[in-house]
């Protein structure tokens, strides 16, 4: 009997053999042995607590900065839906501070629409991050001079074992695209709490303008592409090594660095995730022959090569 026929019952939909690639901004990518949506967080919580502790568990989030491989993925997937993107404005501790819950499958453009409704600046950069509050849990998302770990009050997540946990914004042990504690401990997200400053929402609306126009001008947001691919090494900014190593536009495939922004890789047609990966590899590989500067990945790559 295989591990598939002994999964705990739920309420949600357990499908197996399902293809990832229409969940995943690249829209690439081989099947998830099991693909898990949880119908609410008790049901999740149910589910791993009787999962048996052997079988892998990945987190999908809504596929913004992540690479499925060709061969698909081993063990269970889990992608959370509706019921874990509420986004819930709250009282402050003081009239100058406001608050705002966000479920780890609220889009982070949304959230800073919300938080712009209440009168909560502070979260404006949100809108310029490709993806769900989940994912900046995660990786400590940011842009355009701010990142997560500057709003956050905490964060609520599930460990493997489905016991929940409040994390303070300490607990997570934040730096440059990175929670120290979600890379020591497998961490299932529900949300966060986050804090920012009273402001006049049309004051608000104007700076986010901003960053939607800016974003449009400079990036490929309506590209098959994962955003950042490279984190920016210290002292350097990675689209600029990428863009002097001639690989701005270039052709791999059907896979390309965008001509409009350099560390962007985006699929322009029917490229293949071993594609994508292959020419990331081989920047990188000529980045570092060429400058002796190494890039590491941003976008998160998982699964089994086909």
């Amino acid at each position: 009997m295989s591990w598939r026929d002994r999964l705990p019952e739920v309420r949600g939909k357990l499908l197996r053999d399902e293809p990832l690639g229409p969940f995943t901004w690249f829209r690439v990518g081989g099947p998830a042995d099991v693909l898990f949506l949880p119908q609410n967080e008790a049901d999740l919580a149910g589910f791993l607590a009787g999962l048996d502790p052997a079988t892998p568990v990945t987190v999908l989030g809504v596929g913004s900065n992540t690479l499925v491989r060709d061969g698909g993925v081993e063990g269970v997937v889990i992608r959370l839906g509706k019921a874990f993107a509420a986004i819930e404005p709250q009282a402050g501790e003081t009239e100058e501070r406001r608050r705002i819950f966000a479920g780890a499958a609220a889009l982070d453009a949304a959230v800073a629409r919300e938080a712009a409704s209440a009168g909560i600046t502070g979260l404006e950069f949100l809108r310029g991050v490709p993806g769900a509050i989940g994912g900046a849990l995660v990786m400590n998302a940011g842009c355009y001079g701010s990142e997560t770990q500057n709003v956050l009050v905490e964060a609520y997540a599930l460990n493997r074992s489905g016991q929940r946990l409040t994390l303070s914004n300490a607990d997570l042990g934040y730096s440059y695209r990175k929670s120290a504690r979600a890379a020591a401990e497998p961490l299932i997200f529900l949300g966060g709490l986050f804090e920012g400053l009273a402001d006049d929402p049309a004051a608000i609306a104007a700076r986010m303008d901003e960053i939607t126009t800016r974003r449009e001008q400079t990036q490929p947001i309506r590209e098959k592409t994962g955003g950042s691919t490279f984190k920016n090494p210290p002292g350097h900014s990675s689209w600029k090594l990428v863009d002097e190593a001639g690989w701005r536009g270039r052709p791999f495939g059907a896979a390309m660095f965008s001509p409009l922004h350099a560390n962007f890789l985006i699929n322009t047609g029917e490229a293949t995730a071993a594609d994508l990966e292959g020419l990331g590899e081989a920047v990188r590989a000529d980045v570092k022959a060429k400058t002796g500067v190494e890039l590491e990945w941003e976008i998160k790559r998982i699964g089994r090569p086909r």
